[in-house]
């Protein structure tokens, strides 16, 4: 079974099943993250998904979309790797992947 590691804002990781299909924001929020509040359901009009993707993965998961882009510039805690969780797809290849839900703004 494949999987990902969300570390949330306290610092505690915790391993779920992923599974294909699904966007990253699905996985963490099925696991049971109340922090993650991805309020407009996945759609990429809201910044609430917000995660910061481990270094060691940011070149597999790629770079964010203009319109990602854009709700991620109005966040206080954007950082070179931060990407809105509902617009990354997982899929096998990012196994393992490793994302960090950011603060809330």
């Amino acid at each position: 079974m494949t999987k990902i590691t969300v570390v949330n804002r306290g610092g505690a990781a915790t391993e779920v099943a992923a599974q294909p299909g699904l966007s990253v924001m699905e996985i963490i929020r099925d696991a049971g993250f109340d922090e993650l509040l991805a309020l407009c359901g996945g759609c990429c009009s809201c910044a609430t998904c917000h995660v910061v993707v481990d270094p060691a993965w940011s070149e597999r998961v790629g770079k964010p979309s203009p319109d990602e882009d854009e709700l991620l510039g109005s966040s206080d805690h954007r950082t070179a790797t931060s990407r809105l969780s509902c617009q990354i797809n997982f899929t096998p290849a990012l196994d393992g992947l490793k994302v960090t839900i950011a603060p809330e703004d």
